[in-house]
C-alpha cells in the first residue's frame, strides 16, 4: 500500500477558476490532506515537475478546454502518465464557456484567423473527453467545492491511502 496519493493539477483554456477553488479547498483541508497527498504538478502552487511518463500520477485533475495543438499533445502525455483523469469544471467537461468561439460568425472567424494560426489554435475548442478517456467529472463553473473535496476523498480511498474506517 502506497502512503501518498500522487496528484497533478493542470489547466488549459479557461479562467482557472477551478484552480482557485482547489487552492481554497487546501486552505481548510491541508492539515488533513498534507500527509496524504504528494502534489507532483500544480503550476498555481509553483510546483512544476516534468511528466515522467511512467504512470507517476495516480490522479490528474484537469481544468479548461482544449484549444491548441500544444494543449492536445500535453493532455495526451498527462493521460499516459495518470492512472485516473478527472475533468474539473465545465470547460474540461463540456468545453463551455471557453468554446464560445465555435459559434462565431464567418466575419469574426476571418478576423481572428491570423491570430489562431500564429498561436497554433485548433479550429474548434473542445472538452478534454474528445481527446482522452476521462474517469470522472466535477461539474460547475467554477467547479463545486464540495464535489471536488469528495473526488479527492474518493481517490484517497480508491488508491488505498485511507481506509473506509478512517473517513
Amino acid at each position: 500500500m502506497q502512503n501518498k496519493l500522487k496528484v497533478g493539477f493542470f489547466s488549459f483554456t479557461g479562467c482557472e477558476g477551478c484552480i482557485m477553488v482547489m487552492i481554497e479547498s487546501l486552505n481548510y483541508k491541508y492539515a488533513e490532506w498534507g500527509s496524504l497527498l504528494e502534489i507532483k504538478y500544480a503550476r498555481a502552487l509553483k510546483k512544476k515537475n516534468e511528466l515522467d511518463g511512467d504512470g507517476g500520477l495516480d490522479v490528474a485533475f484537469i481544468e479548461g478546454a482544449i484549444s491548441t495543438f500544444k494543449e492536445e499533445n500535453l493532455l495526451r502525455r498527462i493521460r499516459k502518465n495518470a492512472k485516473k483523469v478527472i475533468a474539473i469544471g465545465s470547460c474540461a467537461a463540456n468545453g463551455a464557456p471557453s468554446s464560445q468561439r465555435n459559434n462565431f460568425d464567418e466575419k469574426t472567424l476571418a478576423e481572428i484567423k491570423p491570430i489562431m494560426e500564429r498561436f497554433g489554435h485548433k479550429e474548434k475548442v473542445t472538452p478534454i473527453g474528445e481527446h482522452v478517456k476521462v474517469d470522472g467529472v466535477v461539474n460547475g463553473c467554477p467547479m463545486d467545492e464540495a464535489a471536488f473535496v469528495k473526488a479527492v476523498e474518493d481517490a484517497l480511498l480508491e488508491f488505498g491511502i485511507r481506509k473506509k474506517s478512517e473517513v
